[in-house]
C-alpha cells in the first residue's frame, strides 16, 4: 500500500542501505559474495551507473570489499573487545598476561598478536609531558608496538616512560617478560594504583590509514592511558590509534555514593 510517503534519500544511498542492512542484520555474514551488478539493478528498479555508486558508498564506509575476477564480499571485521577496568587486575598480569592485547572470549573475536615497531629514547611530547608531569623535550624511553586481530593490524600502541623509571629493566628490551610492562613497574618499586583512559575519536593520518590498512572514510578510536603509582606519580603514558572498525570497549564497574 502506498503511504504517500517520498523517500528523498539519492537513488545510491537507498540501494547502499538496503544492501547495509543485510549486512548488519547477519542476512550477509562476512565473506558472502553479493550478487552482481544487473541483479542489484534489477532488484531496487535502478540503473547500474547507481549500483556502482553504492558499492563505492559501501567501500568508503568499510563494509565490503572487491577481489578483481572474484566479485564483491562482505568484509570480515575481526573484532578485539577490550574488557574495561577489568583487563587493568593486578591477578592478570601477575600470573603472566599482559594487558595490550586481550585474549578472544569466544569464537565471534579474533586471535591478537603484537609486534615491536621501534624501542627508542625521544623527546617527550606536549601530550605526553603533560600526563608525565615534566617538561616537553625531556628526553623519554618509548615502546612502539603493532597489535594485530587474525592478522590483520588493528592498533598502534605507543607507551612512554621516564628514563629512570625504566633503565635497567626489560621494559627497555623487545621481550618485557611475563605480566608485560605492567609486572616489570611493580618488580621495579613502581606500586600502581589508578589508571587514567581518555578515548577519543576522528579520523587517521596518512601513515596510520597505511599501517592499519584502513578502507577510505574509515575513523579511529585514540586512546590516552595514563598510570599512576601509589604516590600519585605517572610512570607510564601509552598512546593508541586503533582502527574503528576493530575496536570494542566493554566497562562494568560499581556506581560511585
Amino acid at each position: 500500500m502506498n503511504s504517500g510517503f517520498t523517500d528523498a534519500r539519492p537513488l545510491q544511498v537507498q540501494v547502499a542501505d538496503d544492501v547495509r542492512l543485510k549486512i548488519e542484520s547477519g542476512e550477509w555474514p562476512p565473506g558472502h559474495k553479493l550478487p552482481s551488478f544487473d541483479v542489484l539493478a534489477t532488484e531496487h528498479g535502478c540503473s547500474l551507473a547507481v549500483v556502482r555508486k553504492a558499492i563505492d558508498l559501501l567501500k568508503q564506509q568499510g563494509l565490503i570489499v572487491t577481489m578483481q575476477g572474484s566479485g564483491t564480499f562482505v568484509r570480515s571485521h575481526p573484532i578485539a573487545q577490550l574488557q574495561g577496568i577489568e583487563r587493568y587486575s593486578r591477578s592478570l598480569w601477575q600470573s603472566g598476561k599482559t594487558v595490550l592485547v586481550s585474549t578472544p572470549r569466544d569464537s565471534i573475536y579474533g586471535t591478537a598478536s603484537q609486534e615491536i615497531r621501534a624501542l627508542e629514547e625521544v623527546p617527550a611530547s606536549k601530550l605526553v609531558a603533560d600526563r608525565l608531569g615534566i617538561e616537553v623535550g625531556t628526553p623519554v624511553w618509548a615502546r612502539r608496538r603493532t597489535t594485530a586481530v587474525d592478522g590483520r593490524p588493528n592498533q598502534l600502541a605507543d607507551s612512554y616512560y621516564e628514563l629512570d623509571v625504566v633503565r635497567g629493566t626489560a621494559i627497555m628490551e623487545p621481550d618485557t617478560g611475563p605480566g608485560g610492562g605492567l609486572a616489570r613497574l611493580e618488580e621495579n618499586g613502581y606500586r600502581l594504583a589508578e589508571v587514567q583512559e581518555e578515548l577519543s575519536t576522528r579520523m587517521p593520518l596518512g601513515p596510520e590509514s597505511v599501517s592499519l590498512q584502513l578502507p577510505p572514510g574509515t575513523p579511529v578510536l585514540e586512546l590516552v592511558r595514563t598510570i599512576y603509582d601509589d604516590t600519585g606519580r605517572a610512570v607510564e603514558v601509552m598512546v593508541s590509534v586503533i582502527a574503528g572498525d576493530t575496536a570494542a570497549f566493554c566497562y562494568r564497574f560499581p556506581i560511585p555514593d
